[in-house]
């Protein structure tokens, strides 16, 4: 049996499976196919949904819709209202719901407050999603996204520092770790 906390308002249907030391707020709905990872923290009404997947430490702050198609690697940031779509062109009338677009964010991913990912795009690792901003494509790894449309403003470093490069080589100013950009990419330098 997991170890885990709910709010008594929410709902955790039959079969959905919670890591050890998540924590669901307020007025949550966890879908019956559903993953939670270990040390997941849901805010005030979010909604999973079926066969969604969250990594460990996965954090879901209030008010945010999380479909089917969406999966959440290890340490993915979700900001406050943010949105996911799962069709490219919803009707009322229409069942699109074996239309499904999947939408990855990999390890380390931030969106902020407010930002809308249309669905079918990756989310590279460590990506920053700033507030506001509308993602319709997907995103390299470390790249720093806003506005609508999402264009890259620069990189920012795993600890959400803006990395500055020079001669392709970049240095956080919090946790002194090194990257190197080469051919429009950014990896840690490992060297």
């Amino acid at each position: 049996m997991s170890d885990y906390f709910v709010h008594p308002s929410s709902i955790i249907d039959e079969g959905a499976q919670i890591g050890n030391g998540s924590k669901i707020w307020h007025f949550c709905h966890i879908m019956s196919t559903s993953i939670l990872g270990n040390n997941c923290n849901l805010g005030q009404n979010v909604f999973v949904g079926d066969s969604v997947k969250l990594g460990n430490n996965v954090k879901v702050q209030n008010n945010v819709s999380i479909y089917s198609g969406v999966t959440c690697e290890d340490d993915v940031f979700l900001g406050p209202s943010m949105v996911f779509t799962n069709v490219t062109n919803p009707r009322s009338g229409i069942n699109r719901r074996g239309e499904y677009s999947l939408t990855h964010l990999k390890k380390g991913v931030t969106i902020g407050a407010n930002a809308t990912i249309v669905c079918g795009v990756t989310l590279n690792e460590y990506c920053f999603i700033g507030a506001g901003a509308v993602v319709t494509k997907s995103v390299e790894a470390f790249a720093l996204m806003v506005g609508n449309p999402a264009k890259q403003l620069g990189w920012m470093s795993k600890h959400g520092e803006r990395l500055i490069f020079t001669d392709g080589k970049a240095i956080c100013s919090l946790s002194n770790e090194k990257y190197i950009l080469k051919e429009g990419k950014v990896k840690i330098d490992n060297d």
